[in-house]
């Protein structure tokens, strides 16, 4: 059996003749992006779901990646002194060996085993992560990633990362859990994950327009997306300083599993 095409693209009738409601939901997607970026990471699983229901399942992924750049932009602006470099520059061999596993595996797989493969991942670090939570001390701090079982950790998850970003755009959770496992306060957290995705998403543009997921069709659908990111960042900055650390947590790993679910029911 041939394996099922990727290159396939958008064209401009698919574009710009959806309907209002439609585009409606594109643009609190697009809202929600930002809102994620800047205060509750992992919340954009929703945006995927919205944008692969009004859009061809494959092309919606291209569709938003150059949004998700848009939102890591505005959130390293917002958080660029919190970052924790050494927790970033240990993870991203891992993730980069992740794309390029996800890059193939978009060779052939469809998008039902892509779905599938996705939100069971999400939903397996979610309880993991709750599992760990419970079992383990509450003040471990983000330096005891430098031991041999903290590189581990930070090997596997940064494959499912980049695995999990390259095939759906679906990163924030993996790393939301491994962010949070490490131990990382909130604008720790925020402040990594913004460097993080901006230098990873940017990445990933090459491997997405050489796959035919981004055109100058699905450019300008992002165009007249992309003013509802900004909003959005502003609200999850205004919104993020309301927010406890606990209800921080939940509402990260709350996002998790209902991204996971969505995926494993379509």
């Amino acid at each position: 059996m041939r394996a099922p095409s990727i290159g396939s693209r958008m064209n401009t009738m698919t574009l710009w003749h959806i309907s209002i409601w439609e585009f409606a939901a594109l643009a609190a997607a697009a809202l929600l992006v930002g809102f994620s970026k800047t205060a509750v990471s992992g919340a954009n699983t929703v945006s995927l779901a919205i944008f692969a229901a009004v859009l061809p399942a494959r092309a919606s992924t291209g569709v938003l990646l150059p949004l998700l750049i848009v939102g890591d932009v505005l959130a390293v602006l917002t958080y660029r002194r919190h970052a924790h470099w050494p927790t970033l520059w240990r993870l991203f061999p891992a993730v980069a060996a992740g794309v390029v596993f996800g890059t193939l595996f978009l060779v052939w797989a469809d998008d039902g085993m892509v779905r599938t493969s996705i939100g069971a991942i999400l939903l397996l670090m979610a309880a993991v992560t709750m599992w760990r939570r419970r079992a383990a001390a509450q003040d471990e701090e983000p330096d005891s990633v430098s031991t041999r079982a903290g590189r581990v950790k930070a090997r596997s998850y940064g494959v499912l990362g980049g695995f999990t970003t390259m095939v759906a755009n679906a990163g924030g959770p993996v790393m939301s859990m491994y962010l949070l496992s490490a131990g990382f306060r909130k604008l720790g957290f925020l402040g990594t994950s913004a460097f993080f995705f901006l230098i990873v998403n940017v990445s990933k543009v090459p491997f997405s327009v050489g796959l035919g997921l981004i055109d100058w069709h699905s450019l300008l659908l992002d165009a007249a997306l992309a003013i509802f990111v900004v909003p959005g960042a502003f609200l999850g900055k205004w919104a993020v300083h309301r927010i406890n650390q606990i209800l921080f947590e939940r509402l990260v790993i709350g996002a998790t599993v209902v991204g996971g679910v969505q995926l494993l029911l379509r």
